[in-house]
């Protein structure tokens, strides 16, 4: 479990098909990793196998290759956010973020607005649901908040502060460019819970009728 906070950057490096090279000298969580660690790399949550004091290998699957865009990008050597998981007693800023993407999107635009910027992405139609105004979403790994959306959410906007901006790599996006996306746990369960009651008229007797109103009304907004 992560909270979309970064902790540091990295550099993707190629080794095979399946195994990557994080490059991270100077990253303060290095020298307490240990092997069999997970570590969030934009996102997507790996498992260390081995490192030093310069980085970390992992393995990636055909499933995390196929659903974000560590494979395409290592060939590029660029840079990654980086997060290891929570500990006991870690502090619980950002969202729960679990290190499992829902999807691609890519930047649309990016505005400096006096001091923040306000990010625009496009979204995919497996993210689609999960997008509302005031909601967490995480970016390559970055928990942000949701400033606003398209009803039909294949778009969203957020607004970033200078020191997310300057910590992370959105500094080094360009229009076009992928990004890892993670829609929040909440809103998954919610949904989720929700599917098997939206094709009733009436919802079976033994349970109350579940709404968004009703979840709202029970401290789910």
């Amino acid at each position: 479990m992560f909270t979309g906070l970064i902790q540091g950057l990295g550099q993707l490096q190629f080794l095979s098909p399946s195994r990557l090279r994080i490059f991270c000298p100077g990253v303060n969580f290095l020298t307490m990793v240990a092997i069999g660690d997970s570590v969030a790399v934009d996102g997507a949550c790996l498992t260390v196998e081995e490192f030093d004091t310069q980085g970390f290998t992992v393995t990636v699957s055909p499933e995390t290759l196929k659903r974000t865009t560590l494979g395409e990008r290592a060939h590029r050597g660029e840079p990654v956010n980086l997060e290891p998981s929570l500990r006991l007693g870690d502090k619980l800023g950002g969202h729960f973020v679990t290190g499992h993407v829902d999807g691609v999107g890519t930047l649309d635009q990016s505005t400096l607005l006096g001091d923040s910027w306000e990010i625009i992405f496009r979204a995919p139609v497996s993210v689609c649901p999960y997008i509302v105004a005031k909601g967490s979403i995480a970016v390559n790994g970055i928990s942000l908040t949701v400033a606003s959306c398209h009803p039909q959410g294949e778009w969203f906007s957020v607004a970033v502060i200078p020191h997310t901006y300057q910590q992370t790599t959105l500094s080094v996006l360009g229009v076009g460019d992928q990004v890892n996306l993670e829609a929040d746990l909440l809103g998954k369960y919610a949904r989720q819970f929700l599917t098997p009651y939206q094709s009733l008229d009436h919802p079976p007797s033994h349970s109350p009728e579940l709404s968004l109103e009703f979840l709202q009304e029970h401290g789910f907004s």
